[in-house]
């Protein structure tokens, strides 16, 4: 399998305080390249994954943003900051960024003010955007549009909605990326949308150290662990696993700006 996880969070001390290992056991399963992604709550935050990701500079790329989590400390010096990282040729796209309505961990004008201005930055810098959406579908769709998120394009991470939203972000020009969760055995609507997705525009990602996949849900994940998701999904769409993983590959790359 040629495996790209188009999404893990490698500056989690869970991950990092093992960092060279975790490393080895992706390449061992299959992992080609890790997009690990930056959440920055200040200025000084803003470079923890790029940090990272140059320790592996042919293996890893980064992501500059603020999660809704902490739209809060969005602020012109945060979002200068951002700017100013994301000419880095290792960053390759702006996020992850988005609405998150389940936890509130700020609030809800706040989280679409910091949602709103990183799409303009997209769009500014010419970046894909990564988009984290829990519970606020409906607007996180209105607000791709009315900010025509399509001129950046980039990614659904962690896709955890139905088919109608997959085929809204699919209209925005927008990837879907896949992680554990589609393996669950609640999943059935995301299943049902793995099943819509063109296979030119799925991803793979474990969103590690979160949602590991079955058969090891519970576990802290990891970058090795996204060939369980990849193995579920091929089986789940009729597809030969190296197929999907190379097309899955071939995404991510595109998307991200890298030569395949």
């Amino acid at each position: 399998m040629k495996l790209f996880d188009s999404h893990a969070h490698l500056d989690d001390p869970r991950l990092l305080a093992e960092l060279d290992d975790v490393l080895d056991r992706a390449r061992e399963a299959g992992v080609e390249r890790l997009a690990t992604i930056g959440c920055a709550d200040s200025v000084e935050s803003v470079t923890r994954a790029l940090d990272v990701a140059r320790r592996a500079p042919d293996f890893l790329v980064a992501s500059v943003g603020v999660h809704p989590h902490d739209a809060s400390a969005l602020d012109d010096a945060l979002l200068a900051a951002l700017a100013e990282a994301a000419a880095d040729p290792q960053v390759v796209a702006l996020g992850e960024t988005g609405l998150d309505f389940h936890y509130d961990n700020s609030p809800r004008d706040v989280q679409e003010r910091a949602f709103r201005r990183q799409i303009g930055l997209a769009r500014e810098l010419s970046l894909p955007l990564i988009v984290h959406t829990r519970s606020a579908a409906e607007l996180t769709l209105r607000v791709l549009r009315e900010e025509h998120a399509e001129e950046a394009g980039g990614i659904i991470h962690c896709f955890s909605e139905d088919a109608e939203f997959a085929r809204a972000a699919l209209d925005l020009d927008l990837y879907c990326s896949f992680s554990g969760i589609v393996t669950f055995k609640t999943a059935e609507a995301i299943r049902e949308a793995a099943l819509l997705v063109p296979a030119d525009r799925l991803l793979i990602e474990t969103d590690a150290p979160y949602l590991a996949p079955m058969p090891l849900r519970g576990k802290r994940n990891e970058p090795a662990y996204v060939k369980h998701t990849a193995l579920f999904l091929a089986e789940l769409r009729g597809e030969s696993v190296d197929e999907l993983c190379q097309r899955s590959f071939e995404n991510a790359c595109r998307v991200y700006g890298l030569s395949a």
